[in-house]
């Protein structure tokens, strides 16, 4: 398995290695549908370990909370072998286990998550813990400065940021090095190349990409006719309608053109993709099949010659993309 180094400490050395892809944990049992038998969540986490995968993504609202106690399980007897990633940010009741309105980064909110977190995880540490969305009530000073403590406590080794903005970054930083920056980027959503991408390859700071194959968009697999379970969060998302879906199969028809010249699939491509434009990105993708799992680790094997790369890059700026990538509720968290 390809490594990739995430960051660094602040004094110049190694931040954080993880596998070049890692795995995107959210769907075994939020979001996409019913929640994984438990059986067949630790099979696919153990099918992925197997094959090289060391870098796994979760967060306590995944579920909430279910999803960190299937890797705690599943995950335990490699722990030392692993690195875990995973989130705080949204405002969840502890005692119900459920989610309530609005974002929670108060210092005190953060430290009983993590407290929380590692027996769910069932873990002494977190390799990566990430501010899940910035909440404008709390100063992201306060924030970075109780992750600083946790990592000093041995609680916490690295901290990172989702979806922030590149000033709210920089603030960040100042006050506690930041390892890496987990926001949406892909093929189809190449927002982050214009600000966010140069002020992480300035302050030395890694890039997860979560959503890399556009939440499944980017397999070929979903058309205009695809319907989704009813508890699946595409059926709310506006470039998931079906008249969006429609419109943006042209992106999907380019990408399978570009896909059968390098004899490889469309997901492939667009995970090569990521892992050929820094080399400090580290896409997610997230998956419930094994065979999925084995099609997107190809992506590995796959490489761009330069002028194969602006090509691409010239190609696919050149289809517009039909409907935004949240609905407005959760679009107004992100870029902040």
């Amino acid at each position: 398995m390809q490594k990739r180094i995430l960051g660094k400490d602040g004094l110049g050395s190694v931040g954080l290695e993880v596998s070049a892809l890692g795995l995107g944990c959210m769907g075994l049992s939020f979001a996409y549908g019913p929640a994984l038998e438990k059986k067949d969540g630790i099979a696919l986490l153990h099918g992925a370990i197997d094959r090289g995968v060391t870098f796994f993504d979760t967060a306590e609202v995944y579920g909430p909370l279910t999803n960190e106690e299937l890797l705690g399980e599943a995950l335990a007897p490699v722990r030392h072998k692993i690195q875990i990633a995973t989130k705080f940010g949204f405002n969840i009741d502890y005692k119900t286990g459920q989610r309530l309105d609005g974002l929670n980064s108060r210092p005190e909110h953060i430290k009983a998550m993590v407290n929380a977190s590692l027996k769910r995880l069932s873990t002494d540490w977190i390799d990566l813990l990430y501010q899940h969305r910035v909440d404008e009530n709390v100063p992201i000073e306060d924030v970075a400065g109780t992750v600083k403590d946790l990592i000093k406590e041995g609680k916490v080794k690295h901290f990172g940021l989702s979806e922030a903005g590149a000033k709210t970054i920089r603030r960040a930083h100042a006050v506690q090095p930041v390892t890496a920056l987990q926001s949406e980027y892909s093929l189809w959503f190449r927002d982050l190349e214009t600000e966010i991408i140069p002020t992480l390859e300035e302050l030395g700071i890694g890039l997860v990409p979560y959503s890399p194959l556009g939440r499944g968009f980017l397999t070929g697999k979903i058309d205009a006719n695809t319907t989704f379970d009813k508890s699946d969060f595409r059926n709310t998302v506006p470039r998931f309608s079906p008249e969006a879906r429609q419109a943006n199969q042209a992106f999907v028809d380019w990408l399978g053109g570009v896909a059968a010249k390098k004899k490889a699939t469309p997901a492939q491509i667009a995970l090569a993709w990521l892992l050929a434009k820094k080399p400090f990105i580290a896409p997610i993708p997230g998956t419930t099949k094994i065979h999925r799992l084995e099609e997107n680790l190809g992506a590995l094997n796959i490489t761009f010659t330069p002028d194969e790369l602006r090509e691409i890059d010239a190609q696919s700026a050149k289809i517009t993309v039909t409907g935004e990538r949240y609905t407005p509720q959760m679009q107004k968290y992100v870029g902040r």
